[in-house]
């Protein structure tokens, strides 16, 4: 596997131009469909930055933690998108820190500490002073570690009903209220899947 404005509502779908001729979701959601009640991904929504042949990468968008910026990386609480703090990007590698950022407009040339993913979102070196790539960003989130597939394991998953494929939107990676991402992306959908937005928390006491 390779590593090459806030606003909600009816946001402009984010372009999935990775160019792939195998169908790779990259630029994609995968939301987690009630069946899948693992604790990591329990109502999940996954932004895919990558997926070729040989797996798939994300973060999770909606499990913002109590940890504040400035105690893992002083310096870039002023640069993440409200509501800040750090976010639980997956079960992989959750002693490093990513930073997913939006670029504001579309670049002549890359901004130095930038490695573009998709569309206008990429990844933002961490180890550059805020201060380099800031005024590129409309906003930006960091996430401690990563949601991660292996070959063919992604696919397995969404065959077998785990997950659902939608479309992303500019709004979802800097979405306001991330506690409530999952009901939302449902309910923007032109589809039966709207329902799924009411499925109880617990399907025992409905």
């Amino acid at each position: 596997m390779h590593m090459d404005d806030a606003m909600s509502g009816d946001a402009a779908p984010l372009p999935d131009d990775s160019g792939s001729a195998g169908g790779s979701l990259a630029g994609q959601l995968l939301v987690a469909t009630p069946a899948l009640v693992d604790g990591h991904f329990r109502r999940a929504v996954v932004l895919v930055l990558d997926h070729d042949d040989d797996g798939a990468l994300g973060v999770i968008l909606n499990r913002r933690t109590q940890i504040d910026v400035d105690e893992v990386l002083p310096g870039w609480s002023t640069s993440v998108s409200a509501p800040g703090g750090v976010y639980e990007g997956g079960p992989v590698a959750t002693d490093s820190a990513l930073g997913v950022g939006l670029l504001a407009a579309e670049p002549a040339d890359e901004p130095i500490g930038w490695r573009r993913m998709f569309g206008r979102v990429g990844l933002v070196d961490l180890d550059v002073p805020a201060t380099v790539i800031e005024q590129a960003l409309a906003g930006m989130r960091i996430y401690a570690g990563y949601a991660g597939w292996g070959e063919g394991q992604l696919e397995s998953e969404i065959e077998e009903g785990s997950w659902l494929v939608l479309e992303a939107t500019e709004g979802d990676l800097l979405h306001g209220s991330p506690e409530n991402l999952w009901r939302d992306v449902l309910r923007r959908q032109d589809s039966d899947l709207r329902m799924l937005s009411t499925y109880p928390d617990d399907p025992s006491t409905n």
